[in-house]
């Protein structure tokens, strides 16, 4: 079904810790914002109002108040919203713009690496959540107590269960009232690495390797991380 659109907002919040840059020059955002390391082109969400409003809420950090695009669920209020990277990420902080009040997600599931996840798949893993079986899909973490602001709020991440991160899914199940879920912006905060996907993946992040424990690869002198640890 289709609902009507409402529009609001303003500013940077924080859950849980983090720097605030309201006077960046255009383009510019936080040293290890990931948008310029996502697939823009891949992003995808079902059960979306219009085609391509996932991607919408990938947008540069000095456009994070931005409210002119955005998510809106279409039949109810939950949504799956897969992001691809284009290498490697060890992801520490999600960033999110949601609602406002009763269109705030009552809670985010993530999932890395889980590229085929659907509704069905999603609602098994979350129930199963503390009582899987052996390779039972689970998340990796639960974002609870989503606040219901108009602001941007950063959520930490526990850095061990997304270190080798190529696609992260998130699930929104329900909202906090409403008939419909509202997302205006997604962002994230981290490490990226650029390693093909035939190449090895598992002697990247395993914790937190020191540049003098490894010998250099070339082309990995610079730029290897573009930005700090923040």
């Amino acid at each position: 079904m289709s609902h009507d659109h409402q529009h609001c907002g303003h500013e940077h919040h924080h859950h849980g810790g983090g720097a605030d840059d309201d006077h960046l020059k255009p383009g510019e955002g936080q040293q290890d914002f990931l948008f310029s390391k996502i697939d823009k082109e891949g992003v995808t969400a079902l059960n979306e109002q219009e085609p391509g409003m996932g991607a919408r809420t990938i947008k540069p950090w000095d456009q994070r108040l931005d409210e002119s695009a955005f998510l809106e669920t279409d039949a109810d209020d939950q949504t799956i919203i897969r992001i691809p990277f284009t290498g490697v990420v060890k992801l520490r902080s999600l960033f999110l713009k949601a609602g406002p009040t009763g269109h705030t997600p009552d809670a985010v599931y993530l999932f890395p690496n889980a590229e085929n996840l659907d509704f069905a798949d999603a609602e098994a893993a979350v129930d199963s959540t503390g009582g899987g079986g052996v390779g039972a899909l689970v998340p990796a973490q639960k974002l609870e107590s989503i606040a219901q602001t108009r602001e941007v709020v950063e959520y930490p991440l526990r850095p061990a269960k997304f270190s080798n991160v190529r696609t992260l899914t998130l699930f929104v199940r329900r909202s906090m009232g409403e008939d419909t879920t509202r997302i205006y912006f997604l962002g994230f905060k981290g490490e990226w690495s650029d390693v093909k996907r035939e190449g090895p993946t598992n002697i990247i992040y395993e914790s937190a390797p020191q540049l003098k424990d490894h010998t250099k690869v070339p082309g990995t002198e610079s730029g290897a991380y573009d930005f700090g640890t923040g």
